[in-house]
């Protein structure tokens, strides 16, 4: 990535604060296991983070597992040394399509923890052939919540449902509010499609390192120099199928 790269979504190491932080919060565990993905950077980054915060929380944890994308296929194991751990809510700092077979893996040993993910745990609903009432209870942070009552998350279900006839995730606003941010940086830098294509560049460098974006995916979003945005998460738990804002 260069100085021309701003991101909508969350950091990794701000995930593993806020998840460490709410989890502590909130008193959801007194043993926590993680199973991670050693071999990726967004979940390695997260599970670095989380450990230093739990720490700084005094949340304990039990075991933290690692799986890489060479080995994910099979990830019993994994659940097996939580459980034998005694965790009572694992942290699952991964993508949705792993995390699925996290909790079938859970259902088949009876194991019954709290399921905790980030903003990657988004679209483990939408699986293909996935029975959705093994993630009823699954806790995750997301920068979007569909079912919130403000009227900006309303207005933009209701136009994505019929356009596409579905309800969408965070990466469905994430992608709205890039395209929003940028509209928002050419008309406060008065840029035209008379400028070349090094101005325009520059000009929007200096509007994202100084603009405050009010998105669906967070109000007073801001971005540092390294592109990172600054926004708050939002807990939701996947109640009776759909996600219910905590």
């Amino acid at each position: 990535s260069g100085d021309n790269v701003f991101q909508i979504c969350f950091t990794d190491p701000n995930q593993g604060v806020a998840s460490a932080d709410y989890i502590a919060d909130n008193k959801l565990g007194t043993k926590v296991g993680i199973i991670y993905d050693s071999s990726d950077a967004y979940s390695s980054g997260i599970y670095e983070k989380f450990k230093a915060e739990a720490a700084a929380k005094n949340l304990e944890i039990v075991t933290a597992e690692a799986f890489t994308a060479d080995n994910k296929s099979d990830l019993s194991t994994q659940v097996a040394k939580c459980q034998e751990a005694g965790a009572d809510l694992v942290f699952l700092p991964i993508y949705y399509q792993e995390a699925s077979q996290i909790l079938i893996a859970a259902n088949k040993s009876g194991y019954e923890p709290v399921f905790f993910g980030c903003d990657g745990m988004d679209g483990i609903l939408s699986i293909d052939g996935f029975d959705t009432s093994l993630a009823e209870g699954l806790m995750l942070l997301t920068p979007f919540a569909a079912d919130a009552q403000d009227e900006k998350t309303q207005a933009f279900v209701t136009a994505y449902k019929e356009a596409y006839g579905d309800t969408p995730n965070q990466f469905a606003a994430d992608a709205y509010d890039v395209v929003y941010a940028i509209y928002e940086a050419v008309l406060a830098g008065g840029l035209n499609g008379d400028m070349d294509a090094s101005d325009i560049c520059d000009a929007l460098k200096a509007q994202f390192t100084s603009m405050t974006f009010d998105g669906l995916t967070g109000d007073s979003m801001t971005w540092d120099a390294s592109g990172a945005v600054s926004k708050a998460p939002k807990a939701v738990v996947i109640k009776d199928g759909a996600y219910a804002a905590m």
